[in-house]
């Protein structure tokens, strides 16, 4: 993997503080990704995405505007409507794609730059940053925990899989996504069946119903902080061990620090974590991504 530019690592770091938990406080909702291996009830979410104490643990993303490459695109979902996208095509004909799942704040700026950083160092491939929130963007705590509640599974969902049939039936996947997205990235991978090559989860909410995960076609990268209060050492065993019931195969790499380690607006950030984390990532995506 290739070491990335400080201003590029930066950017990458500031795009890590939005993804965290979201749901809708309905059944149909996604569980939070911040909480705990078992069934969420709708007011263990609602409460969670207004609890004051929960929004400190995301600062506000650092300001920044992206101007570099790729352009917005929109593509039709299943449930008769339209989602949007933020695309960088590879210049050579592809049949690789990585899909980006943001963070809670939305598909933003420094989620645009962080695709463009993959882009880059994997060479060749279609990046797709997925725009979860249908074109809305927060930039405060508060605002994040009601676009994280106002979340519909179905809609989630619907959006996905939108992502997935844009991209083609010859498509290969590979998927990375951070908090909130990092919880996406793996039920992406269960619904791209033979497609999925590669998942990366940074810190997110793990599926653990085994009769899922025995869907997945693919091993996956998951990427933790031992002093994680959300997304628990004790949750991520359980993961493993699912995974291992599943017959499937999970790397897990624990460092030692907090939940959003990889996000520079946050109080827990840890450059050395991250950079070292960016690496590995990189590798394994390059590794699953090869023509």
């Amino acid at each position: 993997m290739k070491i990335i530019f400080i201003t590029g690592l930066s950017f990458f770091m500031s795009l890590l503080s939005y993804l965290k938990p979201m749901e809708k406080p309905q059944a149909t909702s996604i569980p939070l990704c911040h909480k705990p291996a078992g069934p969420l009830s709708a007011n263990d979410m609602s409460a969670m995405a207004t609890d004051p104490a929960f929004q400190q643990l995301h600062a506000a993303p650092l300001p920044f505007t992206y101007t570099g490459a790729g352009e917005m695109i929109k593509f039709s979902t299943p449930d008769g409507q339209s989602a949007n996208g933020f695309l960088l095509k590879s210049k050579k004909a592809s049949d690789k794609w990585l899909l980006v799942y943001q963070e809670w704040w939305g598909l933003n700026d420094n989620i645009k730059q962080q695709a463009e950083t993959f882009y880059n160092d994997l060479k060749d491939v279609n990046v797709l940053a997925v725009d979860m929130y249908d074109g809305k963007v927060a930039t405060e705590p508060a605002e994040a925990g009601k676009l994280m509640q106002a979340a519909s599974k179905d809609r989630l969902t619907s959006i996905q899989k939108g992502a997935i049939a844009y991209a083609g039936p010859k498509a290969e996947f590979a998927s990375v996504g951070w908090c909130f997205g990092g919880m996406l990235s793996l039920q992406s991978a269960i619904m791209e069946g033979k497609q999925a090559k590669g998942c990366v989860m940074y810190y997110g909410r793990p599926e653990q119903d085994v009769e899922k995960l025995k869907t997945l076609s693919t091993d996956v990268l998951g990427i933790f902080g031992s002093q994680d209060k959300g997304i628990t050492p004790e949750s991520v065993k359980t993961f493993e061990e699912n995974m291992q019931k599943a017959g499937k195969k999970v790397t897990v790499k624990m460092y030692d620090a907090g939940h959003g380690f990889a996000n520079p607006s946050n109080p827990v950030y840890n450059k050395e974590a991250t950079a070292d984390a960016y690496k590995l990532s990189l590798n394994y995506l390059k590794d699953k991504l090869k023509a």
